[in-house]
């Protein structure tokens, strides 16, 4: 994972200064292989979220191909983009234009060394504020042989919503990530995924279990619906720092395309991180460093 414009090295509270959060979730089952088609989708859905008052807009991963396992390699070879291209600027000028913190999902990447996995949190002026690549590739799925693995966490100062981790998919999967995130002073962790519904189990459990062990909001933008082989799951979700599941759209059965769902949650956020600070702080600040290296 990569932060081109964040901080690197420890950080710490960034100064949040919003007390109430209205948070909107994009979830959808994207074409393959057709990304100007989803562009246009995207883009409709951060209006549509703006206009309802959401001022953190959180996308799905790889919306602009889509994940479906019988055409991928044509599908990315047809989306792929360098980060700087004509995508990322539509999505910069979307967040101008609706004045929202949007977590873009995550989009194909394409460098000169290959294609990343890349995640784009833009901030009310339009500002690419920082970019994650993933580093767990999902052998399950393949991805190993599409992307490049990133090479460090992601998080960054987002203003008023204090330091801001970006994460995706099977990069949750793992504890350490949550924890390195919230060592380097991260509270709200925004997540694009397309988890499939095999794996709902891990979903509905690692989750609440990194926001509670580490005090932090987790917002979960997840693909859903059959994409020919595989099932994505939805239940894209907001979760608070003690673990507890807020708001949830949809789930799909095997086999299923349901219509998108947009998601608009109001949250308590600093009084649920303050609760957390008091109640659950001894998880994060009261381990044994020494004892966990390898």
């Amino acid at each position: 994972m990569y932060s081109n414009t964040g901080r690197r090295g420890p950080l710490r509270n960034g100064g949040i200064t919003v007390e109430k959060l209205v948070v909107g979730i994009a979830q959808w089952l994207p074409a393959a292989g057709r990304p100007e088609l989803n562009l246009d989708a995207a883009l409709s859905h951060v209006g549509w979220l703006a206009r309802r008052g959401c001022e953190l807009v959180v996308l799905p991963e790889l919306w602009p191909v889509g994940l479906r396992p019988a055409t991928f390699r044509d599908d990315l070879a047809a989306g792929a983009e360098p980060l700087d291209g004509p995508r990322t600027h539509a999505l910069s000028a979307a967040a101008r234009e609706h004045g929202v913190w949007l977590a873009a999902g995550s989009l194909p990447e394409a460098t000169p060394a290959g294609v990343y996995n890349t995640a784009p949190l833009f901030a009310p002026d339009g500002r690419l504020l920082c970019a994650h690549r993933k580093c767990h590739l999902y052998r399950a799925l393949d991805e190993h042989r599409w992307f490049l693995p990133g090479a460090s966490l992601t998080v960054c100062d987002a203003g008023a919503l204090g330091t801001v981790g970006v994460s995706i998919c099977f990069d949750g999967d793992f504890p350490e990530v949550a924890r390195a995130m919230r060592r380097r002073g991260a509270e709200l962790v925004v997540h694009p995924s397309a988890y499939e519904r095999a794996a709902e189990t891990w979903w509905d459990t690692l989750y609440p279990a990194n926001a509670l062990a580490n005090g932090q909001w987790w917002v979960l933008a997840n693909q859903c619906g059959d994409a020919g082989g595989v099932t994505y799951l939805g239940g894209s979700c907001v979760i608070a720092p003690d673990g507890a599941v807020v708001a949830a759209a949809g789930r799909a059965a095997e086999g299923e395309r349901p219509a998108p769902e947009l998601l608009v949650v109001r949250l308590d956020f600093t009084e649920r991180l303050q609760r957390a600070r008091c109640e659950n702080s001894a998880l994060w600040e009261q381990g044994r460093r020494e004892l966990h290296q390898d």
